[in-house]
């Protein structure tokens, strides 16, 4: 085990002096904070994670989740968590004042979420899904429903789940096929059957609720035909009893990492005797439950960020105590063997998974202000906030997951054939990090999202604000000797992409979709290098405006980290573009098929 999962030094420098949190705090919404009051939530934050999240991180993934006699069992751990973060109010801490929450900025929900998942990323899964589901009857659903199950979601006292993927309809939601038959007392028989559902079911927790898709008899064919339903596991009767709901758990899913975060295959009115409560207005349920799936594409992300940085600092302690060889300008075979902190690649990949890791929490940072900021705001100001978050939402889904991945695998790298074994956390934590890219829409759904869907918007106008909040960035990098360099090397950089994104755009005005779409994938690489470029030169100048106000180690890894960025990251846009400018599509199907 590991002694640290992160950084606080780094968690208050992108709060505080990169995204300026304190600012908020001018606006009456936020008023009741302080960064006194903000620091104190920090510590408490970190406190509970040093108690009841990460000393069981390792054991929940040795004792694994078991289905014995039609029940799940989970680690114990999981349900206590629960139950503290509601009665403490974390889980509805967002919401208003008048309706029992904080009033918190997302700034600092999201970065306590980070503390959360970085010490446990399985545990902490359950109470985020449980908030999420919440939210949504909170936002949708009448007073009835809100009574009768958000509140005791909120306290948590019952875990929520979304239930959306059925075998034959995983990312194509359209063909979804669980069907609600209306009743003559307003509530809906459901039928049907749903896969992949996390936190679906475990026996220590009174009730499940689940947020569930389904379409309605007689409703339109694809996704205009989708409604949204309280499917709860026990019905609420009489006096507030609690009755089956022929919500059935017909198995669980043994997967590859993650193994203390139950993932169920439900099987849904096998009796005929399962009811659910329709949500807000009939076909209109992926509406609805794109608030959740938003949110939750963005924490998906943050989860990837986290578990890299728990590899990260397991990573950095190794090499820091590791002796091994001598340094290569050394022949002198009496000299005792250095730490392996000292050897140039062993540094480089430790500088890759710092730059992935705090480039991505800066991102999400960006995102979760722009939530703040849509609070307080009107208008056209407003109008914009909204565009940049869903233009930026699939980009930070993707690049903290999929580099993540590929920084954990520096850090086992690190540690060498250690890193395999089960003696170092980074085994579990390439286990636990993979799913990070499937979880709410795969790489390939979100690349489609965003260059189909998100660089199209409004004639291309969440792209172009985009490009004016980069180079505000970059003008303002001009002003120092140490970053003048990188800006220059981000401003050609974005002159580029913005070819790149001329050329497709232009390919998706003729009508030629699927030759538009074919390399989606590439140009979201494209795009998270050169937003997590945008948040590395961010801090990189924070850091040269704050050399002398102290911390100056610190500033100078931000520096040098920023450097690193630029010198290995950003010249990889190179290839992409090559390819992405290519005329000819290698991979859309002919009429021959070649794939032999």
């Amino acid at each position: 085990m590991a002694d640290k999962y992160l950084s606080r030094e780094n968690l208050k420098f992108i709060l505080y002096d990169v995204h300026q949190l304190e600012d908020l705090f001018s606006q009456s919404y936020f008023n009741e904070y302080s960064k006194e009051s903000v620091d104190m939530m920090l510590e408490a934050a970190i406190d509970f994670s040093d108690r009841e999240l990460f000393p069981y991180l390792e054991e929940m993934d040795r004792q694994g989740i078991r289905f014995k006699d039609g029940e799940v069992e989970i680690h114990p751990q999981v349900y206590k968590v629960l139950r503290e973060l509601g009665e403490s109010g974390w889980i509805m801490a967002t919401l208003p004042n008048e309706e029992g929450g904080m009033q918190l900025p997302h700034m600092l929900y999201y970065i306590t979420s980070f503390i959360y998942n970085a010490a446990n990323n399985s545990a902490i899964g359950y109470t985020g899904l449980t908030g999420g589901a919440a939210n949504l009857i909170r936002s949708f659903g009448n007073d009835d429903l809100k009574g009768k199950y958000a509140a005791k979601m909120y306290q948590g006292k019952w875990q929520g789940t979304m239930a959306l993927t059925e075998p034959q309809a995983g990312s194509s939601l359209s063909d979804l096929t669980t069907k609600a038959v209306p009743q003559s007392d307003g509530s809906y028989k459901i039928t049907g059957q749903k896969i992949f559902i996390s936190g679906g079911d475990y026996k220590d927790v009174e009730n499940v609720v689940h947020l569930m898709l389904a379409r309605i008899e007689g409703a339109p064919l694809g996704t205009k035909g989708i409604s949204l339903f309280v499917v709860p596991k026990k019905r609420i009767i009489e006096d507030n009893n609690l009755v089956d709901n022929d919500v059935i758990t017909a198995g669980i899913y043994h997967k590859m990492g993650q193994h203390g975060y139950a993932t169920t295959h439900l099987m849904i009115g096998e009796k005929d005797n399962c009811l659910g409560n329709l949500v807000g207005e009939a076909n209109l349920g992926l509406k609805y439950m794109f608030q959740m799936m938003n949110d939750s594409r963005i924490v998906v992300g943050l989860t990837g960020a986290s578990i890299a940085s728990a590899a990260y600092y397991a990573s950095l302690q190794y090499a820091r105590e590791r002796t091994q060889g001598r340094n290569p300008s050394s022949k002198n075979v009496e000299e005792s063997p250095i730490e392996i902190i000292n050897h140039a690649d062993v540094r480089r990949m430790l500088f890759l998974q710092k730059a992935v890791v705090e480039g991505s929490l800066s991102l999400i940072m960006e995102c979760a202000k722009y939530i703040d900021l849509m609070k307080v705001t009107n208008g056209e100001e407003k109008e914009n906030l909204e565009l940049l978050l869903e233009l930026l939402t699939p980009i930070a889904k993707v690049y903290p997951t999929e580099m993540g991945i590929v920084a954990v695998n520096n850090g086992l790298q690190c540690l060498g054939g250690y890193g395999y074994c089960i003696d170092f956390p980074l085994e579990q934590l390439s286990r636990d990090i993979r799913i990070t890219t499937l979880y709410e829409g795969t790489t390939g759904i979100q690349s489609l999202d965003l260059l189909g869907r998100k660089m199209l918007m409004q004639d291309g106008k969440a792209a172009k604000l985009l490009w004016i909040e980069i180079n505000k960035t970059i003008a303002e990098a001009n002003q120092f000797d140490q970053t003048i360099k990188y800006a220059s090397q981000l401003h050609e950089a974005l002159t580029k992409y913005q070819t790149i994104v001329q050329k497709l755009t232009g390919i998706a005005k003729q009508g030629k979709t699927e030759e538009f779409l074919a390399d989606a994938n590439l140009f979201m690489e494209l795009s998270g290098i050169i937003t997590i470029g945008w948040q590395w030169l961010k801090q990189g100048t924070v850091a040269c405006k704050n050399q002398d106000m102290g911390q100056s180690n610190f500033l100078e890894s931000k520096i040098q980290t920023m450097k690193y960025f630029f010198t290995y990251e950003l010249p990889k846009i190179e290839g992409l573009m090559v390819t992405l400018m290519e005329d000819e599509i290698i991979t859309i199907k002919g009429d021959k098929e070649l794939l032999v």
